[in-house]
């Protein structure tokens, strides 16, 4: 069964499919509950809401974390550290959901909104940072130069700024903005995103078909797209229905974190098959280092004698 309702310019419908971070202060003073969520269990004294998705979250940040590490080990590949920011963004992002989401920050809470709008606009600094990242291989500025890595630290800060500001002040009726009728958010939150999302998809197709001899790194692509789209379609659509069907134990949320990390693996799986690392430099550097070495070694026994 399929119990999805759309509207325009509003997350009413959304919110009453699946539990978002920002559905508890959308529609009106106290928010929109959805048909069906995941059931709470207690821990420690604490109620703990979407206790699969914290599973989930959990092994998101883990496999984040190695994704990292392994980006940051690979010393001379083309766009490191542009790259590593997006993940890094990634990764702050699925901390604060964990956070909101589990009730670790309660929705009574007057930190609640504060954190809510911090966690939209890092989620569109994310989607920013993704979509800069599609235009290094094009080389339009040297990667890992200062002109590279602070204009999209400035620029990604600056739309994590904006974004903020506007959903705090939906948030709190300031201005034109409004809970009831929240349509710039909307826009924010579904077009501006996917929008950002295309342009970075459909520049690395791009980038493949004109400059590379290898097709192999499409399958990525394809597949990020799938794992994504899958994401979306599981959480707005499907999520009552899922929920149902498994006695309450899961919801949408659960299987939109595990097709966005899915998503994210495969953006990382793609940046690695387009970057080679210059082995031979590595050895190189290290070789010289160690006749440097070596050198010293030598001055300081002749000093000595």
């Amino acid at each position: 069964m399929v119990l999805f309702k759309f509207q325009l310019f509003k997350f009413d419908g959304i919110c009453q499919t699946v539990a978002l971070t920002l559905c508890p202060l959308m529609g009106k003073f106290d928010g929109i509950e959805p048909m069906c969520y995941s059931r709470n269990v207690e821990f420690a004294g604490l109620l703990v809401f979407q206790p699969a998705t914290l599973m989930m979250d959990l092994g998101a940040i883990c496999m984040t974390s190695i994704m990292i590490y392994h980006v940051k080990t690979k010393y001379t590949a083309v766009g490191r550290k542009e790259i590593a920011m997006f993940f890094q963004l990634y990764l702050a992002t699925i901390f604060l959901e964990m956070l909101l989401v589990t009730n670790i920050i309660p929705t009574a809470s007057i930190l609640y909104p504060f954190f809510t709008a911090a966690h939209i606009g890092l989620l569109s600094a994310c989607f920013w940072c993704l979509m800069l990242n599609g235009f290094v291989g094009f080389q339009f500025a040297e990667d890992g130069t200062p002109i590279s890595l602070w204009s999209i630290r400035i620029s990604s800060l600056v739309v994590f700024s904006i974004v903020g500001f506007i959903a705090m002040a939906t948030f709190n009726n300031i201005g034109p903005f409004s809970y009831t009728s929240p349509s710039i958010l909307w826009i924010v939150y579904f077009i501006a995103n996917g929008f950002m999302f295309l342009i970075y998809t459909v520049s690395q197709i791009i980038l493949v078909a004109y400059t590379l001899d290898d097709r192999w790194p499409l399958g990525d692509i394809a597949f990020g797209t799938l794992f994504f789209v899958s994401g979306l379609v599981v959480m707005f659509i499907f999520s009552v229905g899922l929920c149902e069907q498994v006695k309450h134990y899961l919801d949408g949320l659960f299987f939109g974190s595990m097709f966005n990390l899915l998503a994210v693996m495969m953006v990382y799986k793609y940046w690695d098959s387009i970057t080679k690392e210059d082995l031979e430099f590595s050895i190189d550097s290290k070789h010289q280092a160690w006749e440097i070495q070596e050198l010293l070694k030598d001055e300081e026994i002749k000093v000595g004698k």
